[in-house]
C-alpha cells in the first residue's frame, strides 16, 4: 500500500479522537479495548467476513474472523455491568464495494449509553457533533429528523402500514412507482429498492438527516414496536454516518433472532462459498441481566471526511486499501 505524504488528515483524525475522547470520558462512559480477532460473530447474512486461521500444534487449529463491529464482545461487558461504554475500534467487512465511502479496513466507534432510549441518544450525538471543534456549514444548518413511515410516504406516496407483505409492496413497487423487479424477493429487498431509489436519493445534501423508526421486516436487534423498530440512521450531505438501536433485552427474542439469522447466513454462504462465521449458542444467555440501553454506531472514516469537507474516505486514510 502507498502511503499517503499529506500529513494534514493524520493531525484531524488525531484531533477528532481526542475530541471524542474528551466528550465521553466527561460523562462518565468507560472506554473499552476488545479483541479484533474473534471465534465467533454475531450472525449477519449481509455482512461477509474476514477469516484466518489459529494454528497450535499442541491444541489444533481454530477458525477465527476479523470483527465487523466490536458489538459482540461490548454486550457482553454491559450484561457483566460495566454501565455506559464507548470504544474506538478498527473494523472489517469483506465483499463491500471500493469506493468513496468504503474500505475494507476501517474505524468505527461505538457507544451505549445506559438506562435511556434511542430518542435521547438522538440528542446526545448531536451535541457530540457540536462538540468536536470542527466548524463544515452544514452543522449549522436545521436538522432533519422523519420517519422512515413518512418519508416514504412524502417521496414515493406509499403507505408502508398498509404494504405489510412481500406481494403487496412488491406490487406497488412495480405499478406505482415504475420500479422492474425480476422475480420474487423478500420484503426488506424490495423495500431497499425504493429506499435507495426515491428516498437517499432525495437527501437534502447540506445537512442532517436522521430517519427514525425502521420497519420490523428489517430484522436486527432493535426493540420492535408494531410494524417498526426503534431505530434511527444518521446521514450527513447525503452520507449514512450512524445508526442506533434502542437495544433488545428480552433473552427469547435474541435466541431465536440468533437462530433464523444463523440459518440464513448459512442457506447463503454455502450458495457462495464464503466463510459461515461461528455464533455462539450461549449469546443469549448475557441478556438475562441486559439493561435497557441505546446503542450508536459511528463510521469514523466518513465522519471525518464530512467533517473536513473531503471527497472520500481514502483522503483521510495514511493507508488507503488498494485493489
Amino acid at each position: 500500500m502507498a502511503v499517503q505524504t499529506d500529513f494534514s488528515q493524520a493531525k484531524d483524525r488525531a484531533f477528532l479522537y481526542r475530541k471524542t475522547r474528551e466528550f465521553f470520558d466527561n460523562r462518565g462512559y468507560l472506554e473499552v479495548e476488545t479483541p479484533t480477532l474473534s471465534p465467533d460473530l454475531i450472525p449477519e447474512p449481509t455482512i461477509d467476513c474476514f477469516a484466518t486461521t489459529f494454528i497450535n500444534e499442541f491444541t489444533g487449529s481454530r477458525e477465527l474472523y476479523l470483527v465487523p463491529s466490536p458489538e459482540v464482545f461490548i454486550k457482553k461487558l454491559i450484561a457483566a455491568g460495566c454501565g455506559s461504554v464507548y470504544e474506538i475500534s478498527k473494523c472489517f467487512r469483506n465483499c463491500e464495494q471500493l469506493g468513496n465511502i468504503h474500505n475494507p479496513e476501517f474505524t468505527m466507534l461505538e457507544y451505549y449509553t445506559i438506562g435511556h432510549d434511542e430518542k435521547y441518544s438522538i440528542e446526545l450525538t448531536l451535541e457530540y457533533l457540536k462538540s468536536l471543534g470542527f466548524h463544515p456549514s452544514w452543522l449549522d444548518n436545521e436538522v432533519v429528523v422523519i420517519s422512515v413511515h413518512d418519508a416514504v410516504l412524502k417521496y414515493c406516496n406509499l403507505d408502508l402500514d398498509e404494504l405489510q407483505s412481500s406481494s403487496a409492496l412488491r406490487k406497488a413497487a412495480v405499478e406505482k412507482l415504475g420500479l422492474h423487479i425480476p422475480g420474487p424477493e423478500s420484503w426488506d429487498d424490495t423495500f431497499n429498492r425504493i429506499f435507495c431509489t426515491f428516498v437517499e436519493t432525495a437527501i437534502l445534501a447540506d445537512r442532517i438527516v436522521i430517519f427514525t423508526d425502521y420497519p420490523q421486516q428489517i430484522d436486527c436487534l432493535a426493540k420492535r414496536n408494531g410494524n417498526w423498530r426503534r431505530r434511527w440512521e444518521m446521514y450527513i450531505c447525503g452520507v449514512e454516518i450512524a445508526n442506533c438501536y434502542l437495544e433488545e433485552t428480552d433473552p427469547e427474542v435474541v435466541r431465536s433472532y440468533y437462530a433464523k439469522e444463523q440459518a440464513r447466513l448459512v442457506e447463503i454462504r454455502n450458495a457462495n462459498g464464503r466463510p459461515i462465521p461461528d455464533a455462539d449458542p450461549s449469546f443469549a444467555d448475557y441478556f438475562d441481566s441486559f439493561p435497557l440501553c441505546s446503542g450508536v454506531a459511528i463510521g469514523m472514516d466518513r465522519l471525518l471526511m464530512v467533517l473536513t469537507g473531503r471527497k472520500s474516505i481514502q483522503e483521510t486514510l495514511l493507508f488507503p486499501f488498494e485493489s
